[in-house]
């Protein structure tokens, strides 16, 4: 497994030649130092033009997948806004934004569900949103939702860019936008909130920027409970790189070590607190939603139940997405990828597989698991360049799928998304 420190390797130069191979003649001695003064620029240019179209086709990708679920948001009869802004758990987020927390409500005496399960920041972030802009609630949560959403395709393109080069990066970012799933990404929802923080805290780790890592992973935990995977792809990659420096490490890297945590940390604690367990408060909460880590018993249960007596389609596509992010997770490994993307997959796969609870939200919850796409962005790369026909083919067939199930999954699914 590659350390994560080390750098992705540079695009090389190209040597200037004729066109039968000699090389070309040098430059003149007065026309030398304004080529070399020009060189950095145009290779800054080179690669925002690159950034600009990997993000022009995500944003088109999730602009078209809107378009369909507002035609068939339509011909049911449903407002798309109202669809993609107050949805399941937007709904509850929204309550927050407005009034802050204390909303309880009791189905069952094993069955209570508090609006304590939810982290704080994207509630907070749309609350500041519609203090300053003139726009309702459910308006708000969009724009923060839609913003995220660019700044996660932003860093996503990052990661594959810096690890393989622009083209796996263009290509990673692409298929992210084009998940069974995606369309939580327009949605009033956290996971764009996270996937923000978590590509870019990712970036930071691959890069050494550990105080900027740390910051961004406590973000990333003050956003959703499986945020603190980011905490732990930092702390990991930061003890690894303890161990092989022996301990000879800046103060950067510890206080990046020390502040990922926090965030996730801090709200755990401070719901302990007014429940009055301070390490098992947050957990009561989470039981109330029918929620427990139970190590992967009730996942096997429904995966059984689904066998024996099948179900609405969407658990069956449930099981065959989670089931193909552990294969890609298998090849994530086998890629040898860095220490902190690994350590980041890895800890969401657990949460999402050894969690009980609704399984048909558990793809939704592996949506900023975005360098699991990294084996398949490469392999998209290599047969682009080989055969581009068979490339568009791929990412037509994705293109189809993640748009029709995307809006089956918000105007006519009547599960949990």
């Amino acid at each position: 497994m590659t350390h994560s420190s080390a750098l992705a390797p540079n695009d090389r130069p190209e040597q200037s030649a004729t066109a039968d191979g000699t090389p070309r003649a040098s430059s003149p001695p007065g026309r030398l130092p304004a080529l070399l003064a020009r060189r950095p620029a145009l290779a800054v240019d080179v690669r925002v033009r690159a950034a600009l179209a990997a993000l022009t086709l995500f944003a088109a990708a999730r602009i078209v997948g809107a378009g369909v679920l507002a035609l068939v948001a339509r011909a049911a009869d449903k407002h798309p806004l109202a669809l993609l802004g107050h949805s399941w758990d937007s709904v509850w987020y929204l309550a927050i934004a407005a009034d802050g927390y204390g909303r309880t409500l009791h189905y069952r005496p094993w069955l209570t569900n508090s609006d304590l399960a939810f982290f704080p920041l994207y509630p907070g972030l749309v609350r500041a949103a519609g203090a300053v802009l003139p726009v309702s609630g459910g308006t708000a949560a969009l724009l923060v939702s839609w913003l995220a959403t660019a700044v996660a395709a932003c860093g996503v393109y990052a990661v594959g860019a810096r690890l393989h080069g622009r083209a796996v990066g263009t290509a990673l970012v692409v298929l992210w936008g084009l998940l069974p799933h995606s369309i939580v990404l327009t949605m009033a929802y956290t996971e764009p909130v996270l996937a923000a923080f978590a590509a870019w805290s990712l970036y930071a780790v691959l890069s050494g920027r550990w105080l900027w890592a740390g910051a961004l992973a406590a973000c990333a935990g003050l956003s959703r409970p499986n945020g603190f995977a980011v905490a732990a792809a930092v702390l990991l990659t930061a003890a690894y790189e303890a161990a092989r420096r022996r301990g000879k490490v800046t103060h950067r890297l510890w206080t990046g070590a020390a502040l990922a945590p926090l965030g996730w940390g801090g709200y755990v604690l401070w719901v302990g607190h007014l429940k009055g367990d301070l390490l098992g408060g947050y957990f009561t909460v989470q039981r109330g939603w029918g929620s427990r880590f139970d190590f992967g018993a009730g996942s096997l249960d429904f995966a059984r139940q689904v066998l024996l007596h099948g179900g609405r389609a969407v658990f069956p596509l449930a099981m065959l997405l989670v089931a193909l992010a552990v294969l890609l997770f298998a090849l994530l490994i086998a890629d040898r990828a860095p220490l902190p993307l690994v350590a980041y997959c890895g800890v969401l796969l657990v949460v999402a597989l050894g969690g009980s609870g609704y399984f048909e939200c558990k793809p939704r919850f592996l949506l900023p698991a975005f360098p699991l796409l990294l084996p398949p962005a490469r392999a998209l790369v290599r047969t682009a360049r080989a055969r581009p026909w068979h490339a568009v083919l791929v990412v037509g067939a994705l293109a189809g799928l993640s748009f029709g199930y995307g809006a089956y999954l918000v105007v006519l699914n009547h599960t949990p998304l």
